[in-house]
């Protein structure tokens, strides 16, 4: 499976919506995801590809990790696990 697929599952779940209700243009706005969803995301992401997720729930702008819409967060993720499995 790959990391596209896997972070829309993931998302889809949060949003309890169907993986094929869920656009790369959407925001986590667009799909109900509040902050407390987002981090239960953000922390399935990290079991799922074993990757570290630099999220601050706190200061999510100074974080460094993009979740502005669906593809900015699966690029992120992309971009993650071919730094850490590199």
């Amino acid at each position: 499976m790959d990391v596209k697929t896997k972070v829309v599952e993931i998302l889809a779940e949060q949003a309890v919506l169907e993986p094929s209700d869920v656009e790369m243009d959407m925001t986590l706005e667009d799909l109900g995801i509040d902050s407390m969803a987002l981090v239960e995301s953000i922390f399935t992401i990290e079991e799922a590809f074993d990757i570290s997720v630099p999220f601050n729930a706190n200061a999510p702008g100074e974080s460094g990790f993009d979740i502005s819409s669906v593809s900015r967060i699966v690029a992120e993720v992309e971009r993650l696990v071919a730094e850490q499995h590199a």
